[in-house]
């Protein structure tokens, strides 16, 4: 018992030293590596844009949108959310806004359940719960919503 009271109290000093600190790093981490994600594919879908066009017309089957204005939304929200994100500016709307972005990508494209190798929905899942994740529980104080939070 006295071993589980020491470790408590060891925890509790790691705890007071960090600060919060380490959950703001934790999560500009996340931030920079579930934003990269989906950078990358908004820059593909803009270096063949042509490319993307059809993707969307004949394999991307988004609900209640035409085509054309589904590439342009997915496209805009993979290049101007992850930038938010990162900075931490309007960093809970970005997070959602991307979270979106990441289930419509899995519902406008079935194929991704019935694949061999289940890496591609699993990706989708983690970085649908990372997603979830800080926009709960925020970006923490290395954000520029920090400082302009703590400025007012």
């Amino acid at each position: 018992m006295q071993t589980l009271l020491r470790l408590h109290k060891l925890n509790a000093r790691f705890d007071q030293r960090l600060d919060g600190w380490g959950a703001s790093l934790t999560a500009l981490v996340l931030r920079v590596f579930v934003s990269w994600q989906f950078f990358k594919a908004g820059i593909l879908k803009l270096s063949d844009w042509t490319a993307t066009l059809d993707l969307f017309r004949d394999e991307y089957h988004v609900p209640l949108l035409p085509s054309e204005l589904a590439a342009v939304m997915g496209a805009g929200g993979e290049l101007v959310f992850p930038v938010l994100l990162v900075l931490g500016l309007f960093s809970r709307p970005a997070a959602i806004g991307l979270f979106f972005v990441n289930l419509m990508a899995v519902i406008s494209y079935p194929q991704l359940w019935q694949f061999e190798c289940p890496a591609a929905i699993n990706d989708h899942m983690y970085w649908g719960l990372l997603l979830f994740t800080l926009a709960i529980s925020g970006t923490g104080k290395l954000s520029l919503d920090y400082l302009w939070r703590t400025e007012t």
